[in-house]
């Protein structure tokens, strides 16, 4: 499958399943089911923000033309905005009221990440990407998603989104005198995408 479907994918669950936890907020002081909900949405927003970050982003910034970078950076400064959600929820009471205030927040900051993504990020992708490069990507992206799922191993901390970038283009753009160029010959100029992470 398309990389880029298997993101969308994602992303409409996360939109399913917010709304479902959404609609216990006022019917239910079932702390037990909101719990339920929520535990498996908050590991998926962090597991798919880490292997985006491995997988789909330098990709993007490789062989996207619609600057590549700045959607970059919108992108990982929102997965920071996601996880510092999650993350302040996990510090709450589950189903009080800082914990909701903590969810919504992680919502919102989801919603407009997904919206900016689907019509910059992705859109650039399937426009710029060989065919054959999404396929291979999206197999990544559902084998990272299915060894991975809960947080166990994951990095969840936040990125600085312009360390990250450059640590990417570094890789990208190895010039000797010191430019960074974009490649020509299709190549990422780094070898596999699997050895450290920026």
């Amino acid at each position: 499958m398309d990389v880029t479907e298997v993101i969308l994918r994602d992303h409409e669950w996360f939109r399913r399943q917010f709304i479902a936890l959404f609609d216990l907020r006022g019917g239910t002081t079932d702390v037990a089911a909101v719990q339920a909900l929520w535990q498996p949405l908050a590991d998926r927003l962090d597991v798919h923000a880490a292997a985006e970050e491995e997988i789909f982003y330098p990709h993007l910034l490789a062989r996207g033309e619609d600057d590549p970078e700045e959607e970059t950076l919108d992108a990982i400064g929102d997965h920071n905005d996601i996880r510092d959600g999650v993350h302040d929820a996990a510090r709450h009471p589950v189903a009080g009221e800082e914990w909701w205030a903590a969810v919504l927040a992680t919502r919102e900051a989801n919603d407009e990440h997904m919206a900016e993504e689907e019509r910059d990020g992705i859109a650039d992708f399937r426009q710029h990407a060989d065919p054959g490069l999404r396929e291979r990507l999206g197999g990544e992206l559902e084998a990272y998603l299915e060894r991975h799922p809960t947080t166990a191993g994951v990095d969840t901390d936040d990125k600085d989104p312009e360390q990250y970038v450059d640590a990417i283009e570094s890789r990208l753009h190895p010039n000797d005198d010191g430019s960074r160029e974009r490649r020509t010959d299709g190549s990422l100029g780094i070898g596999s995408l699997r050895g450290p992470r920026p």
